[in-house]
């Protein structure tokens, strides 16, 4: 069998002057890390961790062979890797700060607020201009629910919702992204105004999905899901479920970039509640400064997910916004570059807060006297 290598993030710190100097910028994120765990896995078995700071690295390189020290390598610089914004025409999304993704579902068995925006185009207008004055860099539209059980839907029926959504959004000027793992659906809502693929099969479900994202050349986010059928859900077997999802992804973006598309245009998301228990979920979450060692930015969608309710009291998904600004709140602690949710407004006003903290903390040690 043979051997992996995965470089953890462990401890964390608000600057580098905190540690002299000794810790690295995350993926150019606000996120600074000083401490760090060199895995090594074989046959999903832990065979050897060490430990080392920022400027240990060449020591926990020690002994290895020359394939698996040259892939801890490219992993470490990937940490370091600062992410360029993505642009978009004459728009622009920096990517040093989180950024907050809208959700608009437009379907009739949607989880969160299935069929309100579906039946109801001006509400969904409404909805959609409400986000992006409460600063949504990227309204997300989806047609099919992706959750357990969910039907599978007609292609046909898809773009029907889709695509009426997509030319509102962009007589407001939003950068949109499309939530479909169907390349019929996808071509349509981008000749119709869309910007971004968003595809929750990681780009298997449509033989015809890696090609037309390769010759749009539009950004693509790249999720997790064990399903590769209608059931995105099913067929969930983990040896080791943070390693596991972080070399599918490794795979998936490997795939996308052999296929033509731009390294630069790659966003990875680990897909949480997508075929995982909670334990696996809550593993996922702890790990995410890890997925900075793919070399792209990530994505996370927690919100108003069900495990929410499994860790508190079952609230329904419109009761959830505690417990989605806390893993919002996380995620951002973990150096995330977009995080997808339902509830603009108050991700936004915690970001803020969040990112006023992170400033204050890197002028902080300019006051403390000189020797």
């Amino acid at each position: 069998m043979t051997a992996s290598v995965y470089i953890h993030p462990i401890a964390f710190a608000s600057g580098p002057q905190a540690e002299d100097g000794a810790a690295i910028r995350l993926a150019g994120s606000m996120v600074y890390a000083s401490r760090f765990a060199l895995v090594l896995r074989e046959g999903g078995a832990v065979t050897d961790r060490r430990l080392f700071g920022a400027r240990g690295l060449d020591e926990a390189l020690s002994g290895l062979d020359d394939g698996l020290a040259a892939e801890a390598q490219r992993q470490w610089a990937n940490l370091q890797k600062v992410h360029a914004p993505i642009k978009l025409g004459e728009r622009t999304i920096r990517l040093d700060q989180p950024q907050i993704m809208g959700v608009l579902n437009v379907t009739p068995d949607s989880f969160s607020d299935g069929g309100e925006f579906l039946e109801k185009p001006d509400a969904g207008r409404a909805h959609a201009a409400a986000m992006i004055e409460a600063g949504a860099a990227i309204i997300d539209i989806g047609g099919e629910s992706t959750r357990p059980g969910a039907a599978a839907t007609w292609e046909g029926d898809e773009k029907d919702r889709v695509l009426p959504a997509v030319e509102y959004c962009a007589e407001m000027g939003a950068v949109i992204s499309v939530d479909t793992r169907r390349a019929g659906v996808l071509e349509a809502a981008l000749n119709a105004g869309a910007h971004i693929a968003n595809d929750v099969s990681a780009l298997r479900y449509d033989p015809r999905s890696l090609e037309l994202v390769a010759n749009m050349q539009c950004p693509v986010i790249v999720m997790h899901a064990p399903g590769t059928g209608d059931d995105l859900h099913e067929g969930a077997e983990y040896l080791d479920i943070v390693s596991d999802v972080f070399d599918f992804l490794k795979s998936a973006r490997e795939r996308g970039i052999a296929g033509g598309i731009a390294e630069d245009r790659i966003i990875l998301d680990p897909g949480i509640g997508f075929g995982k228990t909670l334990a696996d979920n809550l593993a996922l979450i702890n790990a995410l400064p890890l997925f900075h060692a793919l070399g792209s930015p990530l994505l996370l969608g927690v919100s108003r997910k069900r495990m929410i309710g499994a860790l508190s009291k079952e609230e329904a998904a419109h009761e959830r916004l505690g417990g989605s600004i806390s893993l919002a709140t996380k995620g951002m602690d973990a150096g995330v570059h977009l995080l997808r949710v339902h509830d603009v407004k108050e991700t936004v006003q915690a970001r803020n807060v969040w990112r006023g903290m992170r400033d204050s903390a890197l002028t902080d040690f300019a006051q403390l006297p000189q020797f």
